[in-house]
């Protein structure tokens, strides 16, 4: 080389601690990006809430998004190019033109490594401490290239309207509901949370999207009594309930008149000397409560605390009674079934047939088939087993019928009248799971 291209030591020095300057700052800066949008909303809205200073300062930048994704993006674009062209220029003045090739090869692995990979891999694992801890170099960043970010929004959204895209500060597709249940599932799906609590979590949410139909007992399966019967009939048959709460009819099983219960009953046979009348029974029974089919489960949670009150009476829209629901029923969807001494020990209503298939009640739910076998067949069409079959069918089928539907295959077993009691159930492999083994 020529004498006056040669550079001193101290010249190599500088230009290479330049280039090292600016390769940490694009790792600073690619870091901050990914540990800033990568940390929980929830912990960061949690800290805001415990007056940690840090997450304010963050909470604030993440309220103008695209300022503060602008101003890292121009931070690390520009310590990109300034460490380049520091790089090539020094490879120029020590190889000639051929260092650009070298400088850029040089510079490529020095970025990609040291000023993106490790910088973000380390932010993905550490989001929340690095957030916080950079808080206040990234407000004062955003501040002073707040107005050079400005500019470059004022360009982006022609470009971006064009595209469709009418500004980014619009409502969110994704409901917060809907947002709460994939982070369930997702963690479910890590191992993090059980099936039990996925479950109890996801009907909490459900609580809004389901109606009383869907768990109600169907006056079929209701145990009432027969108001005009006498005394002691009523009292032996209200002895002999497995329920507390029994509902009373008068002329007509669907004419309910009451509800007793059965503590209240025992007192007035312990209080009375002389004899328990028909008139002394409807006097304590307590007036019976009628809501619409249509009333949501958290609703009628509501309604039932706001009442002090655990027993009511599902009506359609004509006024008809279709059966009951207590606040029992409610608690059950979301903890599952709670038994106790005195519940009679029923049958398994899902019973495992060979090696695949189960025999299911039709009377049991969509809803608790899905949660006790982690199936996916849809509740929306009906709220039983039998009923779903029934809206796919289109008929009343006969016993040994057979249907495919939703990757199920599902063959009626027992048929009682029109009713169909008992079903067998086989979930189908997948053809993409079976193409895979």
């Amino acid at each position: 080389m020529e004498a006056d291209t040669l550079l001193s030591t101290t010249d190599i020095a500088l230009s290479i601690l330049a280039i090292a300057i600016c390769v940490a700052a694009s790792a600073f800066f690619a870091g901050a990006e990914t540990a800033v949008t990568g940390v929980s909303q929830a912990r960061l809205f949690h800290l805001i809430q415990d007056g940690d200073p840090r997450a304010r300062k963050i909470g604030q930048l993440r309220k103008d998004k695209e300022s503060l994704i602008g101003s890292l993006l121009l931070g690390n674009s520009a310590v990109h190019i300034l460490g380049s062209a520091l790089a090539a220029g020094l490879a120029i003045k020590l190889f000639g033109q051929e260092g650009v090739f070298y400088a850029s090869a040089i510079m490529t692995v020095v970025v990609v490594t040291f000023g993106e990979v490790l910088p973000k891999t380390y932010a993905i694992l550490n989001s929340e401490s690095l957030t916080l801890r950079v808080s206040y170099v990234l407000w004062a960043i955003c501040w002073v290239l707040r107005p050079f970010t400005r500019v470059i929004q004022w360009i982006d959204y022609p470009f971006l309207r064009m595209l469709g895209v009418h500004g980014g500060h619009g409502k969110s597709l994704v409901s917060a509901v809907d947002t709460i249940r994939g982070t369930i599932e997702l963690h479910h799906y890590e191992g993090d949370v059980i099936k039990q609590d996925r479950d109890m979590l996801g009907s909490i949410l459900d609580l809004n999207a389901r109606t009383l139909t869907e768990i109600m007992t169907h006056r079929s399966q209701v145990e009432s009594i027969d108001l005009g019967n006498d005394p002691e009939t009523i009292i032996a048959e209200a002895i002999a309930n497995n329920h507390s709460r029994i509902p009373l009819w008068r002329n007509n099983p669907e004419n309910i008149v009451g509800v007793l219960h059965l503590k209240d009953l025992l007192r007035l046979v312990r209080a009375q000397k002389i004899g328990v009348t028909r008139e002394m029974i409807r006097r304590i029974a307590s007036k019976p409560w009628f809501v619409p089919e249509t009333t949501t489960l958290a609703d009628q949670l509501t309604a039932f605390r706001s009442a002090r009150r655990h027993f009511a009476c599902v009506v359609d829209e004509y006024g008809a009674w279709l059966g009951i629901v207590t606040l029992e029923d409610i608690i059950e969807e979301i903890v599952g079934e709670i038994d106790d001494e005195h519940d009679p020990r029923q049958i398994a209503e899902i019973m495992p047939y060979g090696e695949h298939a189960y025999r299911v009640a039709g009377t049991v739910t969509v809803r608790d088939l899905n949660r006790h076998l982690d199936w996916d067949l849809p509740d929306d069409y009906a709220a039983t087993i039998a009923g779903l079959v029934l809206h796919q069918a289109r008929v009343i089928p006969d016993a040994g019928a057979v249907f495919e539907f939703f990757g199920y295959r599902v063959t009626i077993a027992e048929k009682r009248a029109n009713q169909i009691t008992q079903l067998l159930i086989e979930h189908l492999p997948d053809s993409f799971d079976d193409a895979q083994e």
